[in-house]
């Protein structure tokens, strides 16, 4: 079965998500560490989709300059 990539506004919705659901819901010590080790997955994911996106900026930038 092929796994449905995240986009970069879903994995920030989920963020915020799993951010509000920690500051009001208080929970146990061990779904806290999943949330946790979600929260730091996805933010690897939009840190990886930002650096992929400026790169892919830069060289259409650098592309228009030498035409």
């Amino acid at each position: 079965m092929t796994q449905k990539k995240t986009s970069y506004k879903e994995a920030i919705s989920e963020i915020e998500e799993i951010l509000n659901s920690i500051e009001n819901d208080e929970p146990d010590i061990d779904e806290l560490a999943e949330k946790v080790k979600r929260v730091t997955f996805l933010l690897k994911l939009c840190k990886d989709k930002l650096y992929k996106t400026q790169n892919e900026v830069e060289k259409v930038l650098k592309d228009m300059e030498t035409k």
